[in-house]
């Protein structure tokens, strides 16, 4: 078996005899052509791993040749290695896809190392990457063990997500045991969070609270920077994990100075309950009490999110603040080209708000469609779409034009998601919600030893519809079911996407500051 066939097109094929040996030793079989003509005709008879080319060649040029084989095979690197210094030349092979640029003379382990970068960069990558991973593999157990404050399952939360994201891009087999290690994490982060978060919410000033929280996302992030007289775009993406925001990252690192960080959201991980604090800077329940027109209960047929914007201006009025703010709010590709044509008549407000409601729509619809479900089969798949919608939809366009104007950007979310796997079992009665990671009633029946429980609302500072109020979270990757057509609602909902309880992906979320460049 060799490291691969190469083709090498060259009119001085014979002075380079003494590299063509040195491939054949290192297990490359090179076939070997004078002219572009033959070189075509080769690349018509068979398939090639990697083809070195020429470009100064009697009868067609090389550029020519690189156009012709392209058409024949076009997935196939082609290496150019020529004498050619000329910078229009360097610009048209690079233009049309080549895999390198070597100029004459080069050794051998030139050669060989665009070899591996071309031929075998996945197979490298994923033994480098296998390897590095299985020597950190007992660091990461200590982190896990010895995490005893929120900044620590912070930093240890970031370490998980990037080995996750270095090893999707291998054939590696050590995909299923970081799995393992981060589903271990997120039983500990559920045992961490059961121990701390009633004294957390308790207490503003209690030692070991996160020092973000979803009240203190404008009193922190977005208040410092309108007294700074900055313009401020203040955008939230609905149910933004910190790994899409890690693969969103790359696309606009070359556009924007970036300062992240990461913080906790509140109990519900919902939308009505995180989103909701963090417009308003208080806790739900406070809401409810304060401003009853604006809090929506959970078995209202309204919708849950309708007076975010009426929520800001209380929070504005409470702070005595006066500057000029505007909310938006953008549900498909329409209203972001709307938003991005409008960006003109916005540079007058000091604060412009954006909730995008894409990746929430995309996780519901995983769930419904099993069409969707197929494309976001599993956490690689669902990074991937949400990329993609990113590049391709006017949402990109609107971070391009942001980055060329003076803002300020603060970019967050209200909570995260988890991949659920695991069937809890609970009875409630006919009022009792539907969400499948968090549940609130007066006749819940569950095992205790599954949920985290909180049997007096007041405590974490939410609603209470009835006395005998109730909240239950799931932990982890489980999902509560219904006893009655158990089976059925267990296939349907196994692996959806789900939001609402206790997961390092619900609750650490990416806070992210942005600054154009240009400035």
């Amino acid at each position: 078996m060799t490291n691969g066939k190469l083709l090498w097109i060259d009119d001085e094929i014979e002075l380079l005899k003494g590299h063509i040996m040195f491939l054949e030793k290192k297990g490359y079989e090179v076939d070997t052509v004078t002219n572009g003509f033959d070189a075509v005709d080769r690349c018509a008879e068979q398939t090639y791993d990697l083809i070195l080319l020429d470009e100064n060649m009697p009868g067609i040029s090389g550029l020519e040749t690189l156009q012709r084989i392209k058409e024949i095979a076009p997935t196939t690197p082609v290496v150019m290695v020529t004498k050619s210094e000329e910078e229009n030349i360097m610009d048209q092979a690079i233009g049309s896809k080549i895999a390198d640029y070597l100029i004459k003379p080069v050794n051998p382990t030139q050669i060989l190392l665009s070899l591996k970068k071309n031929i075998h960069q996945r197979e490298i990558f994923t033994e480098q990457t296998q390897t590095a991973y299985q020597q950190n593999f007992g660091t990461l157990g200590m982190l896990i063990d010895d995490a005893t404050r929120i900044e620590d399952w912070m930093e240890l939360y970031r370490r998980l997500v990037a080995w996750e994201l270095q090893l999707s891009e291998t054939d590696s087999g050590m995909k299923e045991m970081l799995a393992m290690q981060k589903s271990e994490a997120n039983h500990k982060f559920a045992r961490f969070i059961a121990k701390n978060y009633l004294s957390w919410i308790g207490d503003a000033e209690a030692e070991g609270r996160p020092k973000v929280m979803s009240p203190d996302v404008f009193k922190q992030r977005i208040f410092p920077l309108l007294d700074q007289n900055e313009k401020v775009f203040f955008i939230v993406i609905d149910n933004f994990r910190y790994d899409q925001w890690r693969v969103l990252m790359s696309e606009i690192a070359d556009l924007f100075q970036i300062d992240e960080s990461l913080y906790c959201s509140i109990l519900p991980t919902a939308t009505q309950y995180a989103r909701n604090a963090i417009f308003s800077g208080l806790m739900p329940n406070i809401i409810a009490e304060m401003f009853p027109e604006l809090w929506v209960d959970e078995d209202s047929e309204e919708g849950k999110n309708l007076n975010e914007a009426p929520l800001i201006q209380t929070l504005f009025n409470r702070y005595r603040r006066k500057s000029t703010f505007t909310y938006n709010k953008v549900n498909d590709s329409q209203a972001a080209e709307r938003l991005v044509q409008k960006l003109p008549q916005l540079a007058k407000y000091d604060l412009n708000v954006c909730v995008l409601n894409f990746i929430d729509m995309l996780s519901h619809a995983r769930t419904e469609s099993r069409m969707v479900r197929e494309l976001a089969s599993n956490e690689a798949a669902y990074r991937s779409i949400t990329l993609s919608w990113f590049r391709h939809s006017a949402v990109g366009d609107l971070f391009r034009a942001l980055a060329a104007s003076d803002y300020r950007i603060v970019l967050t979310t209200d909570h995260g998601s988890i991949r659920c796997q695991t069937p809890i079992r609970v009875k409630g009665d006919k009022n009792t919600n539907t969400n499948l990671r968090y549940k609130l009633g007066k006749n819940l029946d569950y095992n205790p030893k599954e949920v985290f429980d909180i049997t007096d609302p007041h405590r974490a500072q939410l609603p209470s519809p009835n006395l005998s109020t109730r909240y239950i979270f799931a932990t982890g990757d489980a999902f509560f079911a219904y006893p009655n057509n158990y089976n059925y609602y267990v296939s349907y909902y196994r692996d959806t996407f789900q939001h609402g309880g206790i997961s390092m992906e619900e609750m650490l979320i990416p806070l992210i500051e942005l600054t154009p460049r240009h400035r």
